[in-house]
């Protein structure tokens, strides 16, 4: 498994890296939570069938981490290469963010932060109204979970007894340029959550097993779950892990390799990315 993560970060930056764009750091610390979703199967899915009628839902709110989606998109087979290595480029419909709806397997428009777990109410809200099963999932930033809207749809989600929806907060306590406690003083999302009626997990957000284990209580509440999953930003390339100054750029010649070992990547694969650029 430890191999299988490494080559998703490894496809997600010769990605970003080919065209000279992309959020790095903020793909890099989703990659198991999105792991365990897809590839162990915790969110049900069928990638030959992306609209199939009872499928789970998964809306990635903070959309800047999106080339860890569509990285994920491809490894589970609802697109080839060719169209994940089309993003960014003139004409693809993969964009720096998600958006709807023409990328298989992509729920929602997304990358105004905030508005991803509203979205994710209006659909677990419709679902329970049509007695329907499948449940919705909403992936969010934790500097994202500063935005007011948040809290609107938190206390809806509350009152309604949406039991069908599980948010995800990637708690990588890095927001932009700063630190999530510096910027805004928080150093906890487990009271805030509480406060407001959820049911809170907290969870290593890299620890593959301990996210399957905590998904499942997804089925066990009466109430909107919410897992606290403690991560690192940039994880995966030591000399962006937990350093705010790499959450938008890429490496320079004598910074790539680092990421060049880290990740496996040789000179042919990184000729390869220069010649698109």
């Amino acid at each position: 498994m430890e191999q299988e993560l490494r080559k998703l970060r490894k496809q997600i930056f010769l990605t970003g890296y080919s065209v000279n764009i992309a959020h790095i750091a903020s793909a890099f610390s989703i990659v198991e939570i999105l792991y365990s979703l897809y590839v162990h199967q915790n969110l049900n899915y069928d990638s030959r069938k992306p609209n199939l009628e009872n499928r789970d839902r998964l809306i990635l709110s903070k959309g800047h981490g999106s080339l860890a989606l569509y990285t994920m998109l491809y490894y589970v087979g609802y697109f080839d290469l060719n169209f994940l290595n089309s993003f960014c480029k003139p004409g693809s419909v993969l964009g720096g963010e998600p958006c709807i709806p023409n990328i298989p397997g992509i729920e929602a428009t997304t990358g105004s932060l905030g508005h991803g777990l509203s979205l994710g109410v209006g659909m677990a809200l419709a679902k329970k109204i049509d007695q329907k099963k499948e449940k919705i999932y909403v992936l969010l930033g934790d500097g994202e979970c500063e935005e007011g809207t948040i809290w609107e749809a938190v206390m809806f989600a509350a009152h309604q007894h949406l039991n069908n929806l599980i948010a995800i907060v990637d708690c990588n306590k890095i927001q932009k340029m700063g630190s999530i406690e510096n910027v805004m003083g928080i150093h906890s999302w487990k009271e805030r959550f509480e406060a407001f009626g959820w049911v809170v997990e907290e969870v290593d957000g890299h620890d593959v097993d301990a996210l399957d284990q905590v998904f499942l209580k997804g089925n066990e509440t009466d109430r909107p779950l919410v897992i606290l999953a403690n991560t690192i930003k940039g994880k995966g390339v030591s000399i962006i892990e937990n350093d705010p100054r790499w959450h938008w750029r890429l490496p320079n010649k004598r910074e790539l390799k680092t990421f060049m070992a880290e990740l496996g990547i040789s000179e042919e694969e990184i000729t390869a990315c220069r010649k698109v650029m």
